[in-house]
């Protein structure tokens, strides 16, 4: 058994799919009309056919709530590998995303939080 597809709720999904892709930097594996809303997913350009991200409206009010209560709790919904997060880190700083907490390291990992514009608090994480 393996992890296929996860999801965030995201406040609004237009918003959502460009931060994810422009800012972030993953691509668009679905984007699929699905009643009132769309199937979005989004995967890493470095392995798209892995684990696909569900850009998914929080349409419900429980679904408003949870992200509403983790974000105002400071606890992120999701993380992020990457090779060098003082790297990545400035280069997000340079495309304006706020983070809540600045590069850190925690014995063999060092971990930031930022802000994905769309209700979420998101960790980056890179392993050494």
């Amino acid at each position: 058994m393996k992890i296929i597809v996860t999801s965030i709720f995201v406040e609004d999904q237009d918003k959502a799919l460009e931060f994810y892709t422009k800012t972030l930097g993953f691509v668009v594996k679905h984007d699929v009309p699905s009643g009132a809303y769309r199937w979005i997913t989004v995967v890493s350009p470095d392995a798209k056919d892995g684990t696909e991200l569900v850009l998914e409206p929080n349409e419900h009010p429980a679904a408003q709530e949870y992200q509403k209560k983790l974000f105002a709790d400071g606890i992120p919904v999701t993380m992020f590998g990457v090779h060098d997060i003082q790297e990545e880190y400035q280069r997000l700083m340079d495309h304006g995303v706020r983070f809540t907490m600045k590069p850190t390291e925690m014995g063999d990992i060092t971990i930031a939080v930022f802000d994905d514009t769309c209700g979420n608090l998101i960790q980056i994480i890179e392993q050494k």
